[in-house]
């Protein structure tokens, strides 16, 4: 330790270390991992649309789940990311334990990437003549002063999302390379002094190595940050291959540190999720540090561990540890899946459900907008069939099913409120037109949906009244009211289709039957004074079928209201439904069709 002290004492004291080296290292620190945040983000916006194919795609197949890991953290340039959104996913049902193991293991290959892209800062070329000194045009000094205009006139000028996407994408990319050479330049000083190797030295112990690697991932939370830092202090010529490999291995356990946090919160499985990346590293680190050991007891890789190390050798390192690790777990993950299984026991029922509306997933706001469409349309499931069940009331009272009636409104109010929540916070994080869009007509139709549940206790309280009070409709007025019940049915289930299915011509045709509904309406009041007038109906009936279908024809209006915001929405048109219904009733000839064949179909006698 004493040693330890002296020379770290001799490098901050040395000549060649002042403030502005150590300003200069940390100025480069900062535009890494700043250029790295940025290029992430745009990567990840860029291809949400691209995210919700593949992960659409996900299957049980250990092999197919490795290639959408690789994938997806090839797209986004980052396996914590990644692993963060596995995460979100098996907590949120929509993923198994046994299909996030392939996606996990094929997030940690993918992410080496960034370790080569990164080595393209310490390509030398200088003093090369013919073929190789063309290299010199690869060179990130030569094209990332073109790529960063471009990127600059795309985030500038560029009035499309994706291009603006793209533009952010290669600043972000320009910051991180630039960033990169300023470290490398940073502790280029460090390679004349001799403590700073002496340092150095104590990490070629495996224990602390590994130790250091851990620690300095989980601090900057990104394995690609660490080995960037890793690759840039290879400028220093001090670090060799005995001093890296064992960092290197840190590093990968070390970015587990996300998905661990952000497990904390999540359904055992979302933890058990976090586990397997954790073991799966632990244990990599474990077999491959302790076998490169044993083959160096008996084959001696002194000359190797000596030699000093540059950008690319730690790009292999990284993704050799990487392969091998893959190589040999991969027939083993069922044992590790065990093993988190194992860790994390069973509780509860309520415990293993998780919620499929998953923060976690905002990493990547078109996939969250994806789960969040998936609970509106449990929203509409159950709004809708809360519906049926009170109209069913009218005809056929049951206490039980007004119960359930009553109880399903709950759930729609708690199912509005969870879904607004989530869609007010995914409107923050998410930029893209589409998205807006699509959380604009979310956040409208749940609306709409938790109308409908309302309306639907007040029909069950209407056929409670009637039986609580023992009278009934007379024959004609129950006609007449089971057409309207009927139209309503027919409405409800168009409106819920549409959006379910996103089939736009379901949801066209709402809007013609709505109309149908309103003159339903006004006749069946109109024949109910006729009624009264000739004393075949009372005051007190009145009432009620005044109550029923103002509630019937409101009911309409909300799918119209629905069907309507798809409709307009889909044609990438800002929301304006007064606009948009005037449009469609005047002028429309399939709209008159329409009309006219469910006016035929639902007769009133006048």
């Amino acid at each position: 330790m004493q040693n330890f002290l002296n020379n770290f004492h001799a490098v901050i004291t040395h000549e060649s270390v002042d403030v502005y080296m150590v300003l200069n290292l940390l100025l480069g620190l900062a535009l890494f991992l700043f250029g790295m945040d940025v290029m992430g983000e745009g990567l990840k916006k860029s291809a949400g649309n691209k995210l919700k194919t593949i992960l659409g795609k996900m299957t049980s197949n250990k092999f197919k789940g490795f290639l959408l890991g690789l994938g997806v953290t090839l797209i986004i340039q980052s396996s914590s990311a990644t692993t963060v959104m596995v995460v979100g996913f098996v907590n949120s049902a929509t993923m198994t334990l046994a299909q996030a193991v392939g996606v996990i293991l094929g997030a940690n290959v993918g992410t080496a990437i960034t370790a080569w892209l990164t080595a393209m800062t310490g390509m030398e070329v200088q003093g090369a003549d013919g073929i190789m000194a063309g290299l010199q045009y690869l060179k990130p000094d030569f094209w990332m002063p073109i790529l960063a205009l471009i990127g600059i006139g795309f985030t500038m000028f560029a009035k499309k999302n994706r291009y603006k996407q793209l533009g952010n994408i290669l600043l972000g990319f320009g910051v991180l390379m630039t960033g990169m050479n300023v470290m490398s330049d940073a502790v280029s000083v460090l390679k004349h002094i001799p403590e700073f190797g002496e340092i150095l030295v104590m990490f070629e112990n495996p224990f602390l190595g590994v130790l250091a690697g851990t620690v300095l991932t989980a601090i900057v939370q990104s394995s690609s940050a660490s080995v960037g830092i890793l690759q840039a202090l290879t400028a220093s010529g001090a670090i060799s291959f005995g001093v890296a490999i064992p960092i290197v291995m840190g590093q990968n356990i070390g970015t587990c540190v996300t998905a661990m946090l952000s497990s904390m919160s999540s359904s055992k499985n979302g933890k058990r999720a976090a586990l397997v990346h954790l073991y799966f590293n632990i244990i990599s680190v474990i077999i491959v540090l302790s076998g490169f050991y044993i083959l160096d007891a008996i084959l001696d890789f002194s000359g190797l561990l000596n030699a000093t190390t540059n950008m690319w050798h730690i790009a292999i390192i990284h993704t050799v540890f990487k392969l091998i690790a893959v190589t040999i777990l991969f027939p083993f993950t069922n044992l590790i899946v065990k093993l988190a299984t194992i860790s994390v026991p069973e509780k509860s029922k309520k415990d293993e459900e998780g919620t499929v509306l998953d923060e976690r997933l905002f990493i990547t706001p078109a996939i969250a907008v994806e789960q969040a469409e998936i609970a509106a349309r449990k929203m509409a499931v159950a709004a809708c069939d809360g519906m049926d069940r009170a109209l069913m009331l009218v005809t056929n009272y049951d206490e039980k099913s007004a119960d359930l009636v009553r109880k399903c409104e709950d759930d729609v109010d708690k199912m509005e409120d969870t879904i607004g929540s989530y869609l007010v916070k995914l409107s923050a994080k998410n930029s893209s037109g589409e998205g807006s869009r699509e959380i604009t007509k979310l956040l409208h139709i749940i609306g709409d949906l938790e109308r409908i549940s309302d309306h639907a206790v007040n029909i069950a309280e209407s056929a409670e009244e009637m039986k609580d009070k023992g009278v009934q409709f007379s024959p004609a007025a129950q006609k007449e009211l089971n057409t309207m019940i009927a139209a309503v049915r027919e409405v409800l289930w168009n409106a819920r289709e549409g959006f379910i299915n996103n089939n736009m011509n379901m949801a066209a045709s709402v809007e013609p039957l709505e109309e149908v509904i309103d003159d339903l309406r006004d006749d069946i009041k109109l024949n109910h004074i006729v009624r009264l007038q000739n004393n075949e109906c009372t005051m007190e009936m009145g009432f009620i079928l005044s109550d029923l279908l103002t509630n019937c024809e409101r009911v309409a209006d909300h799918c119209s209201n629905i069907a309507g915001c798809m409709l307009e929405l889909s044609q990438d048109k800002a929301l304006d439904m007064h606009k948009y219904l005037f449009a469609v009733k005047h002028g429309n000839p399939e709209f008159d069709r329409r009309y006219q064949e469910y006016k035929e179909k639902y007769p009133i006698d006048n």
